[in-house]
């Protein structure tokens, strides 16, 4: 079975490249450009490690971490937050997620992340940022 990524970026440009590469690795990709309930939308998508940009239009991508990791069925789901203003977020806290991830990345580096974290599965292990 293969492994399911939820990606959820308002740029549909990034959503689009980003999903076409992951799919093209092998995964089964959710992409959206907004959650308006993050535990609905992981319930019915079930996926293994979810990616959100932090500005979004509705809610920042921030808020949405906090919500899968207080929630009893989704906290030990990896989630990746992405951001072209990553030491702005950062300085604002990391709302538990399990990698700060710094836009633009290099494909190479974005699928070895995501590796990482689908093979340690459990969330847990603190933070890693990751800055150009």
């Amino acid at each position: 079975m293969k492994e399911h990524i939820l990606i959820i970026d308002d740029d549909q440009n990034f959503l689009e490249i980003t999903r076409d590469l992951l799919v093209g690795l092998g995964y089964d990709v959710t992409a959206l450009s907004e959650s308006s309930d993050i535990v609905a939308t992981m319930k019915a998508c079930k996926p293994d490690l979810v990616m959100v940009d932090y500005l979004l239009q509705a809610i920042n991508g921030g808020e949405l971490c906090v919500q899968i990791k207080r929630n009893e069925q989704t906290w030990d789901i990896p989630v990746i937050l992405m951001s072209a203003y990553s030491r702005v977020v950062l300085s604002l806290g990391t709302y538990n997620c399990d990698e700060l991830l710094e836009k633009p990345f290099d494909t190479g580096f974005l699928a070895d992340r995501i590796s990482y974290h689908l093979k340690h599965g459990k969330s847990g292990s603190g933070v890693k940022t990751t800055f150009k």
